[in-house]
């Protein structure tokens, strides 16, 4: 028997497995795709593992519903945090969590013995091209031209650890995201694929940003992407540090420390129910 917990930060759904005590089974591409499966598994944008680290508190992996392995997610290290807490797998507040794009520090803010909100250092925006990656002899690269469906797309790429494109629409509530975003999350520009987030400017403390996640489709929400989105906003001139971005499962905070180039997010974490699996899909 497989236990797991359904968690999700701002609607982006993941199941969650403690493997801090056991090892990691070699199917377990097969095993993210079953549970990722809305009609046939457990049902979630993919799957993040809870592990040993060598050098942080934890470590986590994290694979895409289409079975691929991923960097990092901002709205699942959030949760990621939570689950640690929460089952007493730690009673720190301050936590480091190895991941594929480096060390991130959280600070959990706990309410009666329970996480409810994160703060996260997401590190240090990546601006150059090749290791965004992306191609272009731009830097940083602001003026990306691309087609789609035979509409051209002005791209600004950042890398939170794993590879945005950002574009501004004139209104994102209406924007057809599936039928653009799963062309542009393979162009030839983007040697890994890209994560594509199409976004509209508010005003200098607000974004509104909808995402098509690489190997995941569209999602409620994506933190390492509306990092971005804040990073390639402000290098625009169109925003402030700070900034609130809202996506379709909510508000995150973002603010880019100028001082030490950092990036801080501030959102939610919730645990939706837990469970078995008999199998392993």
């Amino acid at each position: 028997m497989l236990k797991f917990t359904k968690m999700h930060g701002l609607g982006n759904d993941y199941v969650y497995m403690d493997y801090t005590k056991v090892d990691i089974p070699k199917d377990i591409s097969n095993l993210a795709q079953f549970v990722s499966n809305r009609h046939f598994g457990i049902g979630s944008d993919g799957l993040i593992l809870i592990c040993k680290s060598k050098t942080s508190d934890f470590k986590m992996r994290m694979f895409n519903a289409d079975g691929s392995e991923a960097q990092m997610c901002g709205n699942g290290i959030r949760c990621v945090g939570k689950f640690v807490y929460d089952k007493g797998l730690t009673s720190k507040t301050e936590i480091t969590v190895e991941t594929l794009a480096g060390v991130k520090k959280l600070k959990l803010q706990v309410e009666e013995g329970k996480v409810q909100t994160v703060e996260v250092d997401m590190g240090e925006p990546i601006l150059e091209a090749q290791r965004i990656p992306v191609i272009s002899d731009e830097y940083p690269v602001k003026n990306l031209k691309l087609q789609a469906k035979g509409k051209e797309f002005t791209f600004t790429c950042v890398s939170v650890g794993n590879p945005h494109a950002i574009t501004i629409v004139d209104n994102v509530d209406e924007f057809d995201v599936e039928k653009y975003g799963k062309k542009l999350e393979v162009d030839k520009h983007f040697p890994e694929k890209a994560n594509i987030e199409f976004i509209q400017i508010v005003d200098k403390n607000t974004i509104k940003m909808r995402v098509w996640e690489r190997g995941s489709g569209e999602t409620f929400a994506c933190g390492t992407g509306a990092s971005a989105v804040a990073v390639a906003c402000n290098l625009s001139g169109l925003t402030e540090d700070d900034v609130t971005v809202k996506l379709l499962g909510g508000d995150l905070k973002i603010k880019w420390n100028k001082e030490n180039n950092h990036i801080y997010m501030i959102g939610p974490a919730v645990t939706v129910f837990e469970g078995e699996l008999e199998k392993e899909g």
